[in-house]
């Protein structure tokens, strides 16, 4: 049997023990991962962005709101009962890239949804002193006078079932008509549209009808947030392995 004495005065040797050890450690946690479909639990309520909420993120993540905001409550006491509900993986299944983050100059996002009125978005977009005289967050007045591309939103919807989202053939057929009909509550389509994306909501988001904005995307997304998963009948153990 190698004594302290002799491990710590050979450092080659040291380094080899050192390699074995970590390598056992690694196979040891990495190996069951490949005896796994997937290691996601699944979710009642979770399905893909629809093309307008899908548009807001990646206005969200165009404008970098990641660095100041997270979508990560932790299972702390102390976030649950600030936030809600500690996330879970499956929320961000759909996520490429995630958007957990780390760092809060501004309040964890991922329970938002819902807390706040859209008014009060479009106040807090066009400037944060208004309702949070405190905040050091910049104003994004220009996004409710910007309207909002739609040319590219069927592609992006093949690009993210490429990557395993579960867009069908019907929501990518149908994306710039889906973008259009969740800011139209009169639309003779919103039937069809809430069958491909159960509990979006459907609205004019920014106020404005007239016309269809960056900001109204940016708003459906977080209104989305946080919305989809029942947590009043999440069963914890029901997902344990």
């Amino acid at each position: 049997m190698l004594k302290h004495k002799v491990v710590e005065k050979n450092s080659i040797l040291m380094l080899v023990l050192v390699l074995i050890v970590v390598s056992i450690g690694g196979l040891i946690e990495i190996a069951p991962l490949f005896y796994l479909e997937s290691t996601i639990e699944k979710v009642k309520g979770m399905r893909p962005y629809s093309p307008l909420e899908l548009a807001g993120r990646d206005i969200y993540i165009r404008e970098g709101c990641y660095n100041c905001h997270s979508q990560m409550v932790r299972p702390l006491r102390d976030e649950s009962e600030r936030y809600g509900h500690y996330s879970l993986a499956a929320e961000s299944m759909y996520d490429h890239p995630f958007q957990w983050g780390s760092k809060r100059t501004g309040p964890d996002l991922a329970r938002v949804g819902g807390r706040y009125s859209d008014e009060w978005h479009v106040t807090h977009m066009n400037n944060p002193r208004d309702v949070v005289p405190e905040s050091v967050m910049p104003g994004y007045p220009f996004l409710a006078k910007t309207q909002l591309e739609i040319s590219n939103i069927t592609g992006n919807l093949e690009t993210n079932s490429l990557v395993g989202v579960p867009y069908t053939e019907d929501m990518i057929a149908n994306a710039e008509l889906d973008l259009r009909i969740q800011v139209d509550p009169e639309a003779d389509e919103i039937d069809a549209f809430l069958e491909r994306y159960p509990k979006a909501q459907v609205r004019d988001f920014d106020g404005n009808p007239a016309m269809l904005s960056e900001l109204d995307a940016l708003i459906a997304y977080l209104q989305m947030m946080g919305t989809l998963v029942d947590f009043t009948s999440y069963d914890v153990d029901a997902n344990k392995r």
